[in-house]
């Protein structure tokens, strides 16, 4: 069955999935492997230091304003996460929005995989 969906990940993706245990880290690149990565541009990083600087991410979760950052930057539509603490989070997601949008991008829809039905 062919997905409806293009799939991505970040540098910062390939990043996270390499620490930790050498195997598991192995075989998570390898699930990954040839999935296209998007570029962390310039507006990706200045996107998230504003989704911090203003509150929408916490000071001690940069990566996850980061996440955030690359997806927007790109013109992604879906940013998949099980991140419910600082990404999907009905308390944080207006808040995201906000920032996004004052960059003059339209922000991803922020969910889980099980909520997009993937």
């Amino acid at each position: 069955m062919r997905s409806v969906y293009e799939v991505y990940v970040s540098a910062l993706v390939e990043e996270e999935v390499s620490r930790g245990d050498p195997r598991a880290a192995s075989l998570r690149l390898s699930v990954i492997e040839e999935v296209p990565a998007l570029d962390i541009t310039d507006e990706a990083k200045n996107l998230a230091k504003d989704l911090v600087r203003l509150n929408a991410i916490p000071t001690n979760s940069e990566e996850d304003a980061l996440h955030i950052g690359i997806a927007a930057a790109n013109g992604i539509h879906f940013l998949l996460t099980w991140n419910f603490k600082h990404i999907n989070n009905a308390e944080t997601k207006a808040a995201i929005v906000e920032v996004v949008e004052s960059h003059g991008l339209v922000c991803p829809v922020l969910c889980s995989p099980e909520e997009l039905g993937a």
